[in-house]
């Protein structure tokens, strides 16, 4: 099921996909490395750079998902790859000229968060075109194969590459990612229908809210919403707290942090080959709700650390139990939404998502970084894991039969368009 082609224009998507993946995990964290070497900014700047990045960026998005709705996605996409192009290549003349400033850097921010909101709403919406609904759960769990593998070898390669050219080097690798990531969406080639434009301008106002009001009446994705909101947020806000916990207070090098984080994603790889089986065996519904509920256990073990090397290995250990889980469930999870949200819905609908996991995720890495500081890392980690715990809760009890497309909990069965969004 995994090996069979999927035609030459998912190739190339999957293609733009594969270099604008790589080149973002080949510059992770090098915003805040500047900031620190470069700007000599303290702790509490390069905090606010990155809430502010995530929550400015997803409310400058609001009004662009109903905007996307109505114009060909391709066209969008492209535009959106050539925006972080641009912005980002940005950074690298300001360093050689000796103008860059941190409201560089924030701005800077601001647009590729916002830019990267757009380019997911339009490519979810675009990839129920291009691939057959039978085979998206084969395309999704690519995408999601390629995640890991970039999150796996981008890291270390980009840390070797400031090591000897310097901070801004991975910045101009990601700009010219996204410049052939646009490129290879042009390459897709394939006429594209217009589709319909609102009414009126009435409408078109009310359709900023119509992407939310659409998740909160539907009765499979309103629960899917809040679990993912809840188990991604507190993956994501507990991050910084371990890596002050493992290389501050018990004393890891960044080589060991790196491969206790590097090594894990091999189960990413392992789980998003599995999906495909796993929901072929046990049925959809079954998949999504048994590694929806696994992926929440881990966590909280990442509060008993100790130093040296058992420390390391439960790290390790954790992490890939925790990523395989989230190989199989992100793939299956992204196939499921994009298969009951309808065709005009899709854009607003996964912009809404994205805009509220963002604003979240800021609000929740503040939050945390504040109880920290209050009790420590090793605890603000193990209420983390504590509240993921509770996260299954909020998974839909039981799967909803398809309906006709355009009503809440309807699957779409006609139209065409392509890509994953990440959960």
């Amino acid at each position: 099921m995994g090996g069979r082609s999927l035609g030459r224009r998912f190739e190339w998507l999957w293609a733009a996909f594969a270099v604008s993946t790589f080149g973002s995990w080949l510059a992770l964290d090098a915003f805040p490395l500047i900031a620190l070497v470069v700007l000599h900014a303290g702790p509490t700047e390069v905090s606010v750079m990155a809430a502010a990045g995530l929550a400015v960026g997803a409310a400058v998005a609001v009004p662009l998902g109903p905007w996307v709705e109505f114009r060909r996605k391709r066209p969008v996409m492209m535009a959106m790859d050539l925006i972080r192009f641009t912005a980002l290549l940005s950074i690298p003349a300001a360093f050689v000229l000796g103008r860059l400033g941190f409201a560089q850097l924030l701005a800077v921010s601001v647009v590729v968060a916002a830019a990267n909101i757009t380019f997911r709403a339009a490519s979810g919406a675009y990839l129920k075109a291009l691939v057959p609904r039978e085979d998206l759960l084969v395309a999704n769990g690519r995408f999601e194969a390629t995640t890991w593998t970039a999150t796996a070898l981008g890291p270390p390669l980009g840390g070797a590459a400031i090591g000897l050219f310097g901070p801004v080097t991975t910045v101009l690798a990601d700009a010219v990612s996204f410049l052939l990531s646009a490129a290879g969406i042009g390459a897709i080639g394939g006429k594209e229908p217009q589709p319909p434009r609102p009414e009126t301008p009435r409408r078109r106002a009310g359709d900023l809210l119509e992407g939310w009001r659409y998740l909160l009446a539907h009765p499979a994705l309103r629960p899917l919403f809040f679990n993912t909101l809840l188990v991604n947020s507190l993956i994501m806000a507990a991050s910084p707290v371990l890596a002050v916990l493992m290389l501050d207070h018990l004393g890891f090098a960044p080589w060991q942090y790196g491969l206790a984080f590097g090594v894990p994603c091999l189960g990413g790889l392992l789980g998003s080959r599995l999906a495909p089986r796993l929901v072929a065996r046990f049925g959809q519904y079954k998949v999504l709700l048994t590694f929806g509920a696994l992926r929440t256990c881990w966590v909280p073990g990442l509060a008993f650390i100790r130093p040296g090397a058992a420390g390391l290995v439960l790290v390790i250990v954790v992490e890939f139990g925790l990523i395989t889980c989230m190989g199989v469930f992100n793939p299956v999870f992204a196939t499921y939404r994009l298969d009951r949200i309808p065709t005009d819905r899709v854009a607003r609908t996964l912009s809404a998502w994205s805009v509220t996991g963002n604003a979240t995720i800021a609000a929740l890495t503040a939050l945390w970084g504040l109880l920290a500081g209050v009790t420590g890392p090793r605890t603000a980690i193990g209420v983390a894991g504590l509240l993921m715990l509770a996260a299954p809760l909020l998974l839909p009890l039981r799967d909803r039969a398809p309906q006709r497309e355009g009503e809440p909990g309807g699957a779409v069965r006609s139209f065409k368009w392509p890509w994953r969004q990440a959960s």
